[in-house]
């Protein structure tokens, strides 16, 4: 299906030599890796260590992932080992930030779904500032920023915040972040050994096309980064046109220093050296294609708070809330409440998720705790999957693999030694979700959404 157009763009981008290793590649079976989550105590699949992500694993083969209770408690996201390379590029700028005093970090990850990169992000802030950080994760595609925030549910990281906005709505916020990252859409070259569409629509035409679109969504969202901040940029693909092209393009355009010469990051593992960045590319690296590089912003821009648009009048008082609700989780919180929802925000992200909170359309931040019926708070499933969910907020059931996919499958369960009312139920060490224990029963609260739908029989 590689057709000589192709052949000469390769070429182009890597070297004969190199791109010779590559075609051969081409059609040989892709690889399976994931990547651990650090904050959470969970099995993960045995695999050899990703040669740029301490996490992450190439396993020996691919498991099926769906009846692992640890993959549905967020204990390790499946994500191929050549996108974390964009999370190793962005824990060595994170060794060069300067935030002022006083402030969490702010960063942007601009085209997030499905929420790889996102994830990756969230632990290398938290490995390295503790809670002191802000993460916008934004999709601008509304199917795929649910499939989105589900992902950062799972990861359980509070400091993340999901919104659905086109890059340009960030112009509203002028230097107020000091790291973007974005992993742009492209023409997915780097994609031709999982997906065989992406080889017949590719064309020449829709290469101009995409190196277009991805300088529109930079420039839409350049006034958001701060004076002196970063910019990853990043593709699934390999031409010259959408990587060094446009790196070099927002150097002369923009304002910005690129970063990668040789001596920023190593280049082991088969990762190619190209002008700008970094490009990994099957037959020299085990994951599928990815094109990575980074800029430090020089244009002149600081950030001022956006002014606030006029609040909207309550339709109507809410109703008082349950007393006691900061005990269910570990970290010092603000309270809020969106209708019937009750939300956890913590403290330290608080003040700048309310000037996040006025250009954007923000779909989730920090932990819905649950649902208010009457005077009683009904926890929500995203609780049970929180890194600050309390240790003694709820009572615990220990389940066995059986009774833990039972239980993601929405099948019915009894819980004869639990205590009534509501319980969490917990596989090797890990919180799955709630159920209301009545005794004789239990009524699920786990979200059909997220229910297993494959056979769960495993004889």
């Amino acid at each position: 299906m590689i057709g000589e157009a192709f052949r000469k763009y390769l070429e182009e981008a890597i070297g004969s030599s190199n791109a010779l290793v590559a075609f051969s590649a081409f059609d040989s079976p892709a690889s399976v890796s994931v990547r651990k989550n650090p904050f959470k105590e969970g099995m993960c699949p045995e695999g050899r260590e990703v040669p740029w992500c301490g996490h992450g694993r190439i396993l020996p083969q691919r498991p099926q992932f769906t009846l692992d209770p640890h993959f549905h408690a967020g204990a390790y996201y499946v994500q191929d080992s050549s996108s974390m390379f964009v999370g190793h590029a962005f824990r060595e700028l994170l060794k060069s930030i300067d935030v002022p005093s006083g402030r969490p970090v702010r960063v942007l990850d601009l085209c997030a779904a499905p929420g790889g990169k996102t994830t990756d992000i969230a632990a290398s802030l938290r490995e390295a500032f503790g809670d002191r950080f802000l993460l916008v994760s934004n999709e601008v595609m509304k199917a795929r920023a649910g499939v989105l925030a589900d992902n950062v549910a799972l990861w359980g990281d509070p400091n993340v915040v999901v919104t659905s906005d086109d890059p340009s709505a960030f112009a509203a916020l002028p230097g107020f972040f000091d790291i973007i990252v974005a992993d742009v859409p492209c023409s997915g070259e780097g994609m031709f050994r999982k997906d065989e569409e992406a080889q017949r629509q590719w064309s020449e035409d829709n290469v101009e096309l995409c190196a277009a679109r991805q300088k529109r969504i930079v420039a839409d969202v350049w006034p958001a980064l701060a004076t002196g901040g970063f910019f990853v940029y990043s593709t699934c693909t390999f031409n010259v046109y959408e990587n060094d092209g446009n790196v070099r393009w927002i150097s002369e355009e923009l304002g910005a220093e690129p970063l990668y010469r040789e001596d920023i990051l190593e280049t082991a593992g088969g990762v190619l050296k190209t002008e700008l960045g970094y490009s990994l590319v099957p037959g020299h690296v085990e994951g599928e294609g990815q094109y990575c590089s980074a800029l430090r912003k020089t244009s002149d821009v600081e950030f001022r708070q956006v002014r606030m648009k006029p609040q909207k009048p309550a339709a109507a008082k809410p109703a008082p809330l349950p007393k006691g609700l900061e005990k269910l989780v570990s970290v010092p919180v603000k309270i809020r409440q969106r209708g019937e929802t009750v939300i956890a925000v913590p403290e330290v992200i608080a003040s700048d998720l309310t000037l996040v909170e006025q250009p954007l359309h923000v779909l989730a931040a920090g932990c819905a705790l649950g649902t208010l019926k009457g005077s009683t708070l009904v926890p929500d499933a995203d609780l049970a999957l929180s890194m600050m969910l309390a240790e003694d907020a709820f009572p615990y059931a220990d389940v066995d693999l059986d009774t833990a996919l039972a239980y993601l499958h929405r099948d019915a369960i009894t819980l004869q030694d639990a205590p009534k009312g509501f319980v969490i139920i917990r596989y090797a060490g890990l919180p799955l979700g709630f159920v209301k224990n009545l005794g004789n029963r239990c009524n699920s609260l786990h979200p059909q959404s997220r229910r297993i739908r494959m056979d769960i029989n495993r004889k």
